[in-house]
């Protein structure tokens, strides 16, 4: 027992959770609903900044881009690049204006610009629809990754980070989960500085594994005993430094690249983090924070899955990198490279930045739909508004523990699923929905409250469809990431029904003051 208890990877994993206990008791107090849903618009643009990238940096990033780098070379890394636009366009289109707004929730942006319960409801809807679609694979990881390091059931790992979430977000709120988020951005950024270190100390530099890699042709030796055919794993360096190998088509990069980049725009976990920023300006600069994060993280990771094919190819790591790299998928390469380039310590880092991807990435999920639950349904269509300060408070916790029953089951259901395949609908729905609706309102002054919903529900379900039921469309429409389609879909949808029901609200020019306005007239 006290030797499993002095395993760096145990040591690493409980100074987190002890980390994590320690800012919820000290951001207990949430006095207000401003406190609680979006930490009072006390966080400088630093803090808010760091938690962005912990928010957006989740573990399917952290551990996600390095592998899709180790199995598919340039396409793989193409991945980062389309993260990295989201971030950009949201930082010059919507951060600023966003702030000046002002409000708790994202669906208060569509019931204040059109005066409108309905849109309120259906941007409820969608929120909760994202939400969910993003904490399934989150949930996923965190299941797999105990059962492989730590020997527990897949179902006491999604009931264990549940409950976490339940505790350091229903007590914390936005206050103790944006501390955390910032903290756990650094863990992981931190994990990844001394792999680059050691990786390069080791001789590893990019040019020399680069030509390597390009060079190697045949397969690995002694990987055979680990491979489920038996056989041992063959490798083409050509193939790997060449591109079309994950997406054949010219028009099945530019779906991708459209999903995923206006899909940062649309998640409603990253949209409510602006709302924390005491101004517009601070908002911005929060955003080109998590920008140049971002960008430094994402140009690790792809360094470090070429590290880790490198360090696979010369077949001289210990069996159980070997073992993880043939047998674990593409999740098991971040981990793998860390036990190869520094040993059992820098492994536990990187377990510990694991862990610290998914509990930032589910608390921004939690307390984003809490607010849905308690502040847009509860307060608005229940109590009609005549609730307290503290009662709005009081729901929103118990929200915090309704979300983490509903997201526990919806963890429980997708034990089978495909990580990337949630991920990817997540990302085509909120550029789907929300990608529109934010910036045709923010930027189009003849958007109305019909428009906003048809948008809304037609690219729901448009998404939906085509990446549940591609088998059913035509060979042309069968996109991985069906952001071509869907996206212009959603665009139209706004654009073509307030054309045609012209009912725009008569304060739209006032809104359109508030959102642009110079810094001096934003409160």
């Amino acid at each position: 027992m006290m030797q499993t208890l002095l395993e760096p990877k145990m040591i690493m994993t409980i100074l987190l959770m002890g980390t994590i206990v320690y800012i919820t008791y000290l951001t207990k107090r949430s006095a207000t609903a401003s406190d609680y849903f979006v930490g009072g618009r006390s966080f400088g643009w630093f803090t808010n900044g760091s938690a962005i990238g912990g928010d957006y940096l989740s573990a399917a990033t952290f551990l996600g881009i390095a592998g899709l780098t180790f199995q598919l070379g340039y396409d793989g890394a193409y991945y980062a690049f389309c993260f990295s636009i989201g971030l950009t366009l949201l930082a010059i289109f919507v951060a600023g204006p966003l702030r000046r707004f002002g409000a708790y929730t994202v669906a208060d942006f569509l019931a204040y610009r059109f005066h409108s319960k309905r849109a309120r409801l259906a941007a409820v809807a969608v929120v909760l629809a994202i939400s969910g679609f993003y904490a399934a694979p989150q949930l996923l990881g965190a299941a797999q990754i105990l059962s492989m390091f730590f020997g527990t059931s897949y179902e006491f790992g999604i009931i264990f980070t549940c409950a976490v979430m339940i505790f350091y977000v229903g007590i914390g709120g936005m206050k103790g989960t944006t501390l955390n988020q910032a903290l756990e951005l650094w863990i992981r950024l931190g994990a990844f500085i001394l792999m680059v270190i050691a990786a390069i100390y080791g001789g590893l530099h990019y040019d020399k594994i680069l030509a390597g890699i390009s060079e190697f042709k045949g397969v690995i030796g002694d990987t055979a005993q680990y491979a489920k055919d038996g056989k041992d794993v063959s490798f083409d360096g050509t193939s790997w430094t060449g591109t079309g190998n994950y997406f054949p088509t010219f028009w099945q990069t530019v779906s991708m690249t459209i999903g995923l980049s206006l899909g940062t725009i649309g998640l409603p976990h990253i949209l409510l983090r602006f709302y924390t920023n005491p101004s517009a300006k601070a908002a911005r600069k929060s955003a080109l924070m998590a920008i140049a994060i971002a960008s430094v993280f994402f140009f690790f990771a792809v360094y470090l899955g070429a590290v880790g094919r490198s360090i696979f190819l010369s077949g001289t790591a210990e069996p159980q990198v070997m073992k993880d790299l043939v047998a674990g998928g593409n999740n098991m390469v971040i981990p793998s490279t860390a036990q190869a380039l520094g040993g059992e310590w820098l492994l536990g880092l990187v377990i510990a930045g694991a862990f610290a991807a998914i509990f930032s990435n589910l608390s921004g999920l939690f307390i984003a739909s809490s607010g849905a639950l308690a502040h847009d349904l509860y307060a608005t269509f229940v109590r009609k508004n005549n609730i307290s300060e503290r009662e709005r408070v009081i729901a929103g916790k118990v929200s915090i523990v309704i979300l983490g029953i509903l997201y526990g089951t919806l963890g429980l259901m997708v034990k089978n699923a495909s990580i990337g395949h949630l991920v990817a609908l997540a990302f085509t729905v909120a550029a789907s929905t929300f990608t529109p609706i934010f910036i045709l309102g923010i930027w189009w002054r003849g958007m109305t409250e019909k428009g906003a919903i048809a948008g809304l529900v037609i690219g729901l379900l448009a998404s939906m469809y085509m990446i549940f039921f591609t088998s059913t469309l035509p060979e042309f429409l069968q996109f991985k990431i069906p952001g071509l389609v869907t996206v212009p879909l959603g665009f139209l949808s706004v654009y073509i029904v307030s054309k045609l029901d012209r009912k725009v609200p008569a304060d739209v020019n006032d809104f359109m003051r508030k959102v642009h306005s110079k810094e001096s007239e934003a409160a």
